[in-house]
C-alpha cells in the first residue's frame, strides 16, 4: 500500500473516510489533496451515509410505517458500513452503483 499525501498508509485512510459517516468522508475530502482512492472514498462516504441520513430523517416523520422503514434504512447502513470499511481495508475499491457516479463528479472538482 501507498501512503497518502497525510501520511497515512491507503488502506487506513480509505476506512478511516467511512468510519463516522459522511462526517469524516467530508474532512477526508477537505486534507487529502493526492490520494484518488482516498478522495474517491470519501466522496462516496458523503454521497451514502449522507444520503440515507437524510432519507432516515424524512422517513422517520412519517406516522405508522415510518418507525419500521427506519430501523430498516438503519440496518442497511450498518451493514453497509461494515462492508465498505471491510473491503476498502482490504485494498479493494468498491464503486456503489449510481453513488460511484456522483462521488466521481465531486471529486472531478477541485476542493
Amino acid at each position: 500500500m501507498s501512503k497518502t499525501s497525510i501520511g497515512l498508509e491507503e488502506n487506513i485512510a480509505g476506512v478511516l473516510t467511512y468510519l463516522l459517516g459522511f462526517i469524516t468522508g467530508i474532512i477526508f475530502l477537505l486534507i487529502e489533496k493526492e490520494n484518488k482512492s482516498v478522495r474517491f472514498n470519501a466522496a462516496q462516504s458523503i454521497v451514502v451515509f449522507g444520503g440515507l441520513s437524510i432519507l432516515n430523517t424524512i422517513v422517520s416523520m412519517v406516522p405508522v410505517l415510518g418507525g419500521v422503514i427506519s430501523s430498516l434504512i438503519g440496518l442497511v447502513s450498518l451493514v453497509l458500513w461494515f462492508y465498505l470499511i471491510y473491503m476498502t481495508y482490504t485494498g479493494n475499491l468498491v464503486r456503489l452503483p449510481v453513488a460511484c457516479e456522483y462521488a466521481d463528479k465531486i471529486i472531478a472538482k477541485d476542493v
